[in-house]
């Protein structure tokens, strides 16, 4: 247990010993390779996340430690302790290894810095634990249990900090952000993950640095930006990303959406409305085994930019209406070309894409007076997004009259009923047309090609409008088609 000379007078030793205690299942581990460490004399130490987690009450899954060994030390005393181990960045003088199921990652002692100009940390070792945990981002992560002792080490009052929910910067907080601009999204995301709320001097000093987030490249802002929609609370994160201007320099197209509002209040706020439908998207996904699993990156992303078109598309009508025709279509497309600069996946990018293209759909669905066909193109459009759809729909209801979002939810519960019937009877998600592509050539007497492309979305379409009608039938429409299409040309 951490000796009581290393502890702040502030903290009860029971805390200390509390959270020690939820190192218990990978202690003995941890202390073998502090030994081995000691043995070499060299210094090994729990920093971080770890650290902190632990005082959170909560289990880690990641094992950060750093040390005053060099990479090459690090390694030998790795290999020899481990079942295996890797290189995870030698130029960052961090070394991985896996003993049973613990997996564990090693650095020497370091300070990340930007030269100001290139999009790459630069790379300083250094020598002694203190000055290692004065350049880490914040207090809460500033924290170390030195191994095999079990010595606590918190220079900059983490522990005060997080039982008080402050988020601090262990150095200045300019200082700090200058070192990595990143800091700064992760300060949304600690607000968004722990309820941290950011000290006076951070959220100044995250206005004024906002602009050198440019220097950062483009994949470490999407998993910064990942982590934080995935948080539990990602809305707090997104304000302080927006109210500090950093989200213009990655996002801008969530503070566009704070749109200047007409003096007749003739149109919500929409960047407000955009947060509450990420709130209550959240709120409707499921445990891991129903539909859409929480957290869902696809839905919480949909959710958040759904309206994004709007600033493009907006117009004012005589008589002082406001109107956003097609911002559907729109939306879509910048959000395909915002999440391909993160250097989001495709598949990702273009779910999240689709998903805002078709989030007014429903609306024309009134009062329920859908054919069939509408109901089955409506769920063969949206293919396997079908489920996030339902919950992107519904979370887009944030009216106050509570009248007319009593007729929405009730229009959407009879939508699910007769799509869940179509599904039942005609399988729609795997829906084709009744002849297959050899039956359509064989027909028309065509060559595959484009031909045949076009005489297929043909039958396809004949198919979602009127569902089976039988290969006969088909084969005679399909001729029709064909013997029309002919004539025009």
């Amino acid at each position: 247990m951490p000796t009581p000379s290393s502890l702040p007078p502030q903290i009860p030793r029971e805390v200390i010993e509390a959270a020690v205690a939820h190192l218990a299942p990978v202690l003995p581990l941890l202390q073998d390779l502090g030994e081995r460490f000691a043995a070499t004399g060299h210094e090994l130490a729990l920093v971080g996340g770890p650290v902190r987690d632990a005082f959170l009450g909560r289990v880690s899954t990641d094992l950060d430690l750093t040390t005053s060994a060099a990479t090459e030390e690090t390694e030998a005393i790795l290999m020899a302790w481990g079942e295996t181990h890797w290189d995870m960045g030698r130029e960052f003088g961090t070394i991985g290894a896996r003993r049973g199921d613990t997996v564990v990652e090693v650095t020497t002692y370091r300070a990340d810095a930007y030269d100001g100009l290139t999009r790459k940390p630069v790379v300083a070792f250094g020598d002694n634990l203190e000055e290692d945990l004065v350049r880490r981002d914040f207090t809460v992560n500033a924290m170390a249990l030195r191994l095999p002792g079990l010595e606590l080490v918190d220079p900059h009052g983490g522990m005060l900090d997080l039982a008080a929910g402050r988020l601090r910067t262990p150095s200045t907080p300019e200082v700090s952000f200058s070192d990595d601009p990143l800091r700064m999204m992760r300060a949304a995301r600690f607000v968004a993950q722990l309820g941290l709320t950011p000290a006076p001097e951070v959220v100044t000093a995250m206005t004024e640095a906002a602009p050198t987030l440019s220097i950062v490249s483009a994949e470490r802002v999407r998993d910064e930006l990942i982590k934080l929609i995935l948080a539990a609370d990602p809305v707090a994160g997104l304000r302080l990303l927006v109210e500090t201007g950093v989200a213009e320099e990655m996002l801008p197209e969530l503070p566009a959406l704070r749109l200047e509002i007409d003096e007749h209040h003739r149109h919500k706020d929409v960047y407000e409305h955009s947060l509450t439908v990420l709130r209550q998207a959240i709120d409707l996904e499921t445990g891991p085994d129903g539909p859409v699993p929480r957290p869902d990156l696809v839905l919480r992303l949909a959710a958040l930019l759904h309206d994004i078109g709007k600033p493009a598309t907006r117009a004012f009508e005589p008589g002082g209406g406001v109107t956003f025709h097609h911002h559907d279509v729109v939306g879509a497309k910048l959000t395909a070309k915002r999440m391909r600069a993160l250097r989001f996946d495709k598949e990702t990018t273009r779910a999240v894409a689709r998903l805002v293209e078709l989030h007014l759909r429903f609306h024309g669905y009134g009062d329920g007076q859908w054919t069939d066909s509408a109901v089955r193109r409506y769920v063969t459009d949206a293919g396997p997004l079908l489920e996030r759809l339902h919950r992107l729909t519904r979370a887009d209801c944030t009216t106050r009259n509570q009248r007319r979002a009593r007729r929405l939810s009730q229009a959407y519960d009879d939508l699910e009923v007769r799509i869940e019937r179509l599904l039942e009877q005609e399988e729609l998600g795997k829906v084709r047309p009744e002849l297959d592509g050899h039956e359509i050539a064989e027909v028309l007497g065509i060559e595959p090609g484009p031909d045949l492309g076009q005489a297929y979305k043909y039958l396809l379409s004949v198919r979602l409008d009127e569902g089976v009608i039988g290969k006969e039938a088909a084969a005679q429409r399909l001729r029709e088609w064909w013997a029309e299409r002919d004539a025009t040309r």
